[in-house]
């Protein structure tokens, strides 16, 4: 784990970047943001009344000449702002309904990463998820060629480093059709590269391995994989397959011989959340591996979501795994 996170922090160290922090005067906000900007990892970038923020930085002896700091209610560019969000909307909001909305931090900060003033975002200490991730989806949207955004999560072994899966998705679609699942295989498989789980060889998760039960179940994730094939020729993909078939090599040579993937996965695409959420519950607890995320995938710009349960520790971390979403 913490090989993993020396790693990210070296790529994302000397890049000049600057996160937005729509939540700064949270006490774990604060903690953790003095952390990144005193290592030299990235610029913080905090939104709120710049008299409050000043105040808050002061008072545990930080120097806020250091951060950027953003007042939705005090900024030179605000009415540029407002015609940006009006463009982004594609008409689903008046100039009038822009500056009601932009006083809202997690919208505010969104804008600024959306106007490339900051480079990434993280929030959801204090907010929930969806006013964290509703006002990406409306104003960054998805990637150009990616219809849906997911949530990953980085399983790490707690005694060896250097085993590292991705499981997807597990926090974000419910119940993905076909093509979505083809956009989380190809953003999980982008998401891994990240995290030097490399080569992806990525698995498309089901209860039946090459034809070996029959249900709509199995033809949507043979449907998937087809896409995915079709979208990205260049991914080491393939499935249906069962996990024991894509994960233990002896399974894979009997169930799947020939695959590329079978019994070699490092990527693994769950067919819906429930299953997803399940498993990397039980990698968790039955297996000892600790789980990184959820990581938002398939934003154009990269934003994280917080738990509202997180500590300094997981603020911090996020925002690195953040910041190096901006780099990739």
């Amino acid at each position: 784990m913490a090989e993993l996170f020396e790693q990210l922090k070296q790529k994302i160290a000397g890049k000049n970047l600057r996160v937005v922090f729509p939540e700064a005067l949270e006490p774990r906000i604060l903690g953790a943001v003095a952390r990144l900007q005193s290592e030299g990892l990235l610029t913080p970038v905090l939104i709120g009344n710049i008299d409050e923020v000043k105040k808050a930085l002061t008072a545990r002896g930080l120097d806020a000449s250091q951060f950027g700091i953003n007042d939705p209610n005090n900024c030179a560019t605000f009415e540029d702002l407002v015609k940006t969000f009006v463009e982004r909307r594609n008409g689903k909001a008046t100039e009038e309904q822009a500056r009601e909305a932009l006083k809202d931090p997690n919208v505010f900060g969104t804008m600024l990463v959306q106007v490339g003033i900051a480079d990434a975002m993280v929030s959801g200490a204090i907010h929930s998820t969806a006013d964290t991730v509703r006002p990406a989806l409306q104003i960054i949207k998805t990637k150009p060629g990616v219809k849906s955004v997911s949530g990953a999560f980085i399983m790490t072994h707690g005694r060896d480093a250097q085993e590292k899966y991705v499981f997807a998705d597990c926090a974000i679609n419910i119940d993905p059709d076909a093509e979505t699942l083809a956009d989380i295989a190809i953003a999980s498989a982008q998401t891994a590269r990240l995290f030097d789980v490399n080569p992806p060889k990525v698995a498309m998760l089901s209860f039946s391995t090459k034809g070996s039960g029959k249900s709509p179940d199995v033809d949507k994730v043979v449907e998937a994989t087809k896409l995915a094939h079709e979208k990205a020729p260049e991914l080491i993909l393939d499935g249906e397959l069962q996990f024991d078939a894509a994960f233990a090599p002896e399974v894979g040579r009997q169930k799947a011989p020939g695959s590329t993937v079978a019994g070699h996965a490092n990527v693994f695409v769950f067919p819906d959340i429930q299953a997803g959420n399940i498993g990397y519950k039980i990698a968790q607890r039955l297996g000892d591996f600790e789980a990184i995320g959820p990581i938002l995938q398939g934003m154009a710009k990269p934003v994280s979501d917080l738990s509202r349960g997180c500590n300094e520790e997981d603020v911090y971390k996020t925002a690195i795994i953040t910041a190096a979403q901006a780099v990739q």
